[in-house]
């Protein structure tokens, strides 16, 4: 008989390696090439210490002369915290004790709500990766009851949980927690569920939906890198490693402008490209390149399972969290996933997973995984803006 005791035994010996795989290696090409570890990982933070520059000790002299002195490595730390990152399933009591008799049941029930963790948690990890989520991308002026005319409404779905902000990024309490009842990709409105938002909002109608509350405690983003401010406790401008290179207003994409980019890589950090993500439209715009020339561009297999075009051997990537007429041109090697330890549910004092919501006749279990994304060398990475998508 299927009892909760079973339920959690399951969720133990078989979801958690299959899921734990998928996230780590399936989420996208980019993330599945990431190398993780928990050797940098001091207490609640990463602390890693980078290497920047050159020795100095290396040199030509004469015969009877004085030998080159070695300057020593120079490092600098990067201190950044850990990362909180949940995934959470809920079982009704009901749907238990209906499955009771029947495994074949009650692994389709687990089957279920773990393919919906997966599936929600791939999409919100992509996102991170390339973040942080711009506060202004979900801008607002007009609303009517809880129909909400957004400045864009990608990557927005129904389902999703969001938060209403001030113009000055403060949240309406009041207002809380909403899910998405319907997105209209046509005229850009979205619709909350509950109450009616508007009412709850005073005499502001202007502000920004985001997609999580405490957005600055997401995983530090491609868009970080490639940002301003400091990054990783060190202010940019006091070191050229930090300073990646970024061309804006590219225009029409050829073989040439990818391949300065890259030899500009080379010659100033050493960095070797080895990994190209890009938007749908840049992609197509390069496929069309290739074909007036009268050339096919090349694919690749990659780690994961995934199938992608190549550049001279470098493959490219889309994903669908890239922007508008962007390429990334990045060293795989340069970044590293610091962890604490690896995907684990979360467990009571008497190592329970599933436990009661207090007050509710259903099951909680919850996936935890603390952990931070780290760039060990931001020179060493391009950004492309402004490229004509075809």
């Amino acid at each position: 008989m299927v009892t909760l005791q079973t339920a959690d035994n399951a969720l133990k010996s078989f979801y958690l390696e299959a899921v734990s795989d998928t996230l780590n290696r399936k989420v996208n090409p980019f993330f599945a090439k990431v190398q993780q570890s928990t050797s940098d990982v001091l207490g609640k933070d990463v602390r890693k210490l980078v290497r920047y520059g050159v020795h100095g000790g290396v040199g030509a002299g004469s015969e009877t002369g004085d030998l080159p002195k070695a300057g020593g490595n120079n490092y600098v730390q990067f201190v950044a915290p850990l990362k909180n990152l949940y995934g959470t399933i809920e079982i009704s009591d009901k749907a238990i004790r209906a499955s009771a008799g029947s495994e074949g049941a009650f692994v389709n029930l687990l089957n279920d709500e773990m393919e919906g963790l997966v599936k929600d948690a791939t999409f919100q990890f992509g996102r991170m990766l390339f973040g942080p989520e711009k506060k202004t991308q979900y801008y607002f002026e007009e609303i009517e009851n809880n129909v909400l005319t957004l400045s864009s409404v990608k990557n927005l779905f129904a389902g999703m949980t969001v938060y209403v902000l001030n113009e000055s990024f403060q949240t309406f309490e009041a207002v809380g927690a909403r899910r998405i009842k319907a997105v209209n990709r046509a005229d850009s409105t979205i619709t909350l569920e509950g109450t009616d938002v508007l009412s709850l909002m005073g005499e502001e109608v202007s502000g920004y939906i985001v997609i999580a509350k405490d957005y600055d405690n997401e995983l530090t983003g491609l868009e970080s890198i490639f940002g301003s401010g400091d990054l990783y406790g060190i202010k940019r401008e006091d070191y050229d490693f930090m300073q990646p290179i970024v061309k804006t207003n590219v225009g029409a994409i050829d073989e040439n402008v990818i391949q300065k980019v890259i030899d500009e890589l080379d010659e100033i950090s050493g960095s070797n490209v080895n990994f190209i993500i890009c938007s749908w439209g840049v992609r197509r715009a390069l496929v069309n390149y290739y074909k007036e020339k009268g050339m096919i561009m090349q694919t690749m297999e990659m780690e994961g399972g995934f199938k992608t075009l190549s550049f001279n051997g470098i493959p490219v990537v889309t994903d669908r969290f890239c922007p508008k007429g962007t390429m990334y041109l990045l060293n795989t090697d340069d970044f590293k996933l610091c962890q604490l330890c690896d995907w684990q549910w979360l467990e009571s004092d008497d190592g329970k997973i599933l436990k009661q919501v207090p007050g509710k006749p259903v099951y909680t279990a919850t996936l935890v995984k603390y952990a931070e994304l780290i760039c060990e060398r931001p020179a060493g990475q391009a950004k492309l803006t402004g490229i004509t998508e075809a």
